[in-house]
């Protein structure tokens, strides 16, 4: 028992251990801005930290996590997938992207600045847009950290961020332009403005209980992050000075000339210069040591290595994608860290991602598009039963992964339907798209076939069935082939 309770001990070897007592929010309330402005900068110039957030993005969203719809009718269902096809083209109301490139910019802001806000925006009907409704995405910056107050309606105002009586979240205070940006002049009166919560989505990762506001994904690298950029500047810099003096020059007599053609820089020392295949023949006194830069020693690369290491265990990111380094890397090793790595990615896709801002967007674009006439959808609450299907998974042997997932098939231990969305596909799509290259290759008069003396799973090749008007040259050319 003694030993399970050694943390509370206060004697020499934990004295100097005293940790205040502080709620995440206090925290955050109080170092968010310099915690967010650090995050930033080390995320545009820091190479491995640039790096890991574009490959926490790519992993945890891909090229998107698209919706399948669980609507029981195939014609309605069939609408609805190809009206959110065309609508995703039109959700930036930037403009500059689709519902799935806002997907991967949600994720670079989590990973930066711990959370991102999407505001839903609709639409005049003149506007054009096939569901009159789009998505404005807003910066950490844009909620004040600083606001925390009692409104006079009598609801607590914390980080930003309005909560009832009973602690919902019924506002969100947000500043009219953002405060780092000096290129909008506007005169903001008031500073901030009060959007209702339901026209807001509050994506980020909820780690600690009753947590208000986001922490970055980068934080527990920021500081090994910076030392280990300035110590890899001042290392370079170091070298670079040592390899700028190639020897000196030392002799007895200063007023004498030196070897070789002498020249004064700004600063009036003399400056030897050397041409190659001279052979210089030195003055009486004159004496040359050359320069042997010291090496920044063994040491340097091991230390790098366990460096970084760390930045990767404090990221959850793999070694070899924050560094790009997989010369110690193996089948093995990279499987074992992929598997866990993904475990941990998948609780974000559905935990996060899926939760906090695919569903909340599919219902109200369901809604919205009912409302607008697009849609006519008896039943809402079925309507809006959908399931996220995440990207694909990259296989690290693709050969034995697909078998597995045959014999597991086989054995009843998992669904096509299942093996198919691990992919990143819509079985119903899949389905469909086999039953029509079915029927085009029936029309054509093809027939797919593995070649003998193949393996299972080689590329088939095409042959062309013999028509009975022509049975003697199609059958010449089916035996050629074969």
């Amino acid at each position: 028992m003694r030993a399970r309770l050694e943390g509370v001990m206060a004697k020499r070897r934990l004295r100097g251990w005293n940790p205040p007592l502080e709620n995440i929010n206090a925290l955050v309330a109080s170092g968010g801005p310099r915690l967010l402005a650090r995050s930033r900068e080390l995320v545009v110039t820091n190479g491995y930290a640039a790096n890991a957030c574009e490959a926490f993005a790519a992993n945890l969203v891909g090229d998107g996590i698209k919706p399948s719809s669980l609507i029981a009718d195939p014609d309605l269902c069939d609408r609805v997938q190809k009206l959110w096809l065309a609508w995703t083209d039109e959700a930036d109301a930037d403009g500059l992207t689709d519902f799935y490139g806002l997907q991967a910019m949600v994720a670079r802001e989590m990973f930066v600045a711990g959370e991102c806000f999407v505001r839903l925006r609709p639409r005049r009907a003149e506007d054009g847009l096939l569901v009159p409704l789009q998505l404005q995405l807003l910066q950490s910056e844009m909620l004040p950290f600083e606001k925390t107050e009692t409104d006079p309606n009598g609801n607590r105002i914390r980080c930003g961020v309005e909560f009832d009586l009973i602690g919902r979240r019924v506002a969100y205070h947000f500043r009219r332009r953002h405060p780092g940006d000096s290129t909008d002049q506007r005169i903001a009166v008031p500073d901030t403005v009060r959007v209702p919560a339901e026209e807001v989505l509050h994506i980020y990762r909820p780690i600690y209980a009753g947590q208000i506001r986001g922490l970055p994904h980068v934080a527990p690298a920021m500081v090994r992050l910076f030392l280990l950029d300035q110590y890899d500047d001042a290392e370079l810099d170091r070298k670079k000075t040592a390899a700028m003096f190639a020897g000196i020059i030392t002799k007895t007599a200063p007023e004498d000339p030196m070897m070789g053609e002498g020249e004064a820089d700004l600063d009036g020392a003399a400056i030897a210069s050397l041409e190659p295949g001279t052979m210089q023949v030195l003055l009486p006194g004159e004496d040359v040591k050359f320069s042997s830069p010291a090496d920044v020693g063994g040491g340097y690369e091991a230390f790098q290595y366990r460096t970084l290491l760390a930045v990767s265990a404090s990221l959850g990111l793999p070694y070899h994608l924050v560094t790009g380094d997989v010369r110690q890397a193996n089948y093995s090793s990279l499987r074992a860290e992929l598997v866990e790595f993904r475990r941990r990615v998948q609780q974000l896709q559905h935990g996060v991602i899926a939760y906090q801002l695919c569903r909340p967007v599919w219902a109200r674009w369901l809604e919205t598009a009912q409302l607008a006439g697009r849609l006519d959808l008896s039943d809402q609450v079925a309507a809006r039963m959908v399931q996220w299907i995440p990207p694909r998974w990259d296989w690290v042997d693709p050969l034995k992964d697909i078998q597995a997932q045959v014999l597991a098939m086989e054995a009843g231990l998992t669904s096509r339907r299942k093996v198919v969305e691990a992919t990143g596909y819509d079985v119903e799509e899949v389905d469909r798209e086999n039953a029509a290259d079915a029927a085009r290759t029936k029309q054509l008069g093809l027939r797919y076939r593995t070649s003998p003396g193949e393996t299972q799973g080689a590329r088939a090749t095409p042959t062309q069935t013999p028509k009975p008007d022509d049975e003697g040259d199609g059958s010449d050319a089916q035996s050629e082939q074969e």
